[in-house]
């Protein structure tokens, strides 16, 4: 039986912020070149499905994805 990986509550201070920023500020990425590549290749999912507009605007409770960390949008 799988179990869901945890995830985790990160406070971007506002009301939104674009899914390239957010890689970078969650720590799931360091640089925004690797974000660029990731979110290319397909590599990040927002809400469960792939996403790849490193724009877009990400929304409070939105839930990212990258290489088996996720990460929920909070104020």
């Amino acid at each position: 039986m799988t179990h869901p990986l945890p995830i985790d509550d990160v406070s971007i201070g506002g009301e939104s912020i674009r899914l390239g920023q957010f890689l970078k500020f969650a720590g799931l990425l360091d640089s925004g070149g690797d974000v660029k590549e990731a979110i290319i290749d397909g590599l990040v999912t927002v809400n469960g499905e792939v996403d790849r507009r490193r724009g877009r605007q990400l929304q409070l409770g939105d839930i990212v994805s990258f290489d088996g960390r996720s990460v929920r949008v909070c104020p």
